[in-house]
């Protein structure tokens, strides 16, 4: 057998990619459609966590070049903040091999569902700058390596964070936050896999068939955010992380 599930499965994973690519490069979030889907695959944590980085890191990349490319964000400015995430990524991947993969069992629904109520009650965003209350230094020495960390350790909703972190703290529009969003992601998504690598947890047949769906989402994302935002894809968020979620705790907790 080529892949390490059988097609039928693999297929689903690969939708799935084609999907979490999609949504990520719009309004972040990816995460929380094919880390569960890997799950109830019959992934162990530390399998979907690795896997999930091998075929995230492809998307988060195309997304960030469309985005430049677009003249929507210039990639050199970046660099000590992608340098920094990507540290944290890398020190998130190492603490999520110290727990347990019983706990995270339960951590991760429980995260999902606190994903999904966020993104349920938090009011609409536009694409106006708003006020800024970080400057991009204490941006990138706070806000920055907590959600790099997070990825590194979990991962969902990534994108989400560094794009409402740019909204709140560092006073973007939302459009201009996605793309500021992607080189981080992608940043934080390497240096979390530089450690996985090492676990021989990931699934490398199934994570780079993954891979090749989530580049022609996550291309096809991007064009679609310059062109109408990220508007429609909360619901979306929403109702993916809440279904998932609940699957998850009935497997969980039966």
């Amino acid at each position: 057998m080529i892949f390490e599930v059988t097609l039928d499965l693999t297929l689903l994973l690969i939708l799935a990619a084609f999907l979490a690519g999609f949504v990520d490069a719009i309004a972040g979030g990816g995460g929380l459609i094919t880390v569960p889907a890997l799950l109830l695959a019959g992934a162990n944590p530390v399998e979907a966590l690795a896997t999930n980085k091998l075929q995230g890191t492809f998307g988060s990349a195309t997304a960030s070049i469309a985005y430049a490319r677009a003249g929507q964000v210039h990639l050199r400015s970046q660099a000590a903040m992608a340098l920094v995430s990507g540290l944290a990524g890398a020190a998130g991947a190492l603490l999520a091999h110290l727990v347990p993969a019983e706990a995270l069992r339960i951590i991760m629904p429980i995260v999902l569902v606190a994903v999904a109520l966020f993104f349920a009650l938090k009011p609409g965003l536009s694409d106006q700058d708003r006020v800024q209350r970080l400057s991009p230094a204490a941006f990138t020495f706070t806000a920055v390596p907590l959600i790099g960390a997070y990825d590194g350790f979990f991962g969902p909703g990534t994108g989400s964070f560094y794009m409402l972190g740019f909204v709140m703290l560092a006073g973007f529009g939302v459009l201009k936050a996605t793309a500021h969003t992607k080189l981080l992601n992608f940043a934080s998504n390497l240096g979390s896999l530089l450690v996985f690598v090492f676990s021989g947890a990931t699934w490398w047949m199934v994570g780079l068939a993954m891979a090749l769906a989530q580049v022609a989402g996550a291309a096809l994302g991007a064009r679609l955010a310059m062109r109408i935002g990220a508007r429609l894809i909360k619901p979306l968020l929403v109702i993916t992380s809440t279904a998932m979620a609940a699957r998850l705790l009935w497997q969980a907790w039966g």
